[in-house]
């Protein structure tokens, strides 16, 4: 039986998230599986991956051929990486204690790698926040410029017509010439 370790879709249209799974190569992509390890969504930012790492590692170690996505995902969680370490013990080359520590190494590297993304993202969308905030603000400030300048207008208006009523008022109207009657 050939074993592959693969992708099994889930979700909606659009919005897909993947089962990660151990299965034969001849079942279909939704089929049935032997055993699933683990879940991937590509939909967060960064993707969102959870392995079972030791069964990962024990299926790979015992022949299970990973799809090239799968490839990826097991390499970025160290799965290949101690499978490559573990083959070093095997051969002599350094014993189990090395190969321990040059993984965690090798893992604390990449924590920080991803840290430092994740740093920078958030930093990114809290710099677009505050520009938006500020382009909120300066646009705010104008229109109520814009509205006190009207505001304004309306009174000066309304005091100039006041004061012309007054006038009107203050004047005295001049009696209208009475002609005499014509004889």
């Amino acid at each position: 039986m050939a074993t592959k370790i693969r992708l099994q879709r889930h979700g909606r249209k659009g919005y897909a998230y993947y089962h990660i799974v151990i299965a034969d190569s001849r079942a279909p992509r939704n089929g049935k599986f032997t055993e699933r390890i683990g879940s991937y969504n590509p939909n967060t930012n960064p993707a969102t991956v959870e392995v079972n790492f030791e069964r990962a590692l024990y299926w790979v170690t015992t022949g299970a051929q990973p799809t090239d996505t799968v490839r990826n995902i097991l390499s970025d969680e160290g799965v290949l990486m101690m499978k490559h370490l573990q083959g070093g013990v095997k051969k002599g080359a350094f014993d189990e204690t090395e190969a321990q520590k040059r993984f965690e190494a090798w893992k604390t590297s990449k924590v920080a790698a991803t840290e430092s993304v994740k740093d920078k993202l958030a930093a990114a969308a809290a710099a677009k926040a505050k520009e938006a905030l500020e382009a909120e603000i300066a646009k705010n400030q104008a229109k109520a410029a814009e509205i006190a300048k009207k505001r304004a207008e309306e009174s000066a208006a309304l005091a100039a017509a006041a004061a012309e009523a007054a006038q009107e008022a203050a004047a005295p109207e001049a009696p209208a010439a009475e002609e005499t009657p014509a004889e």
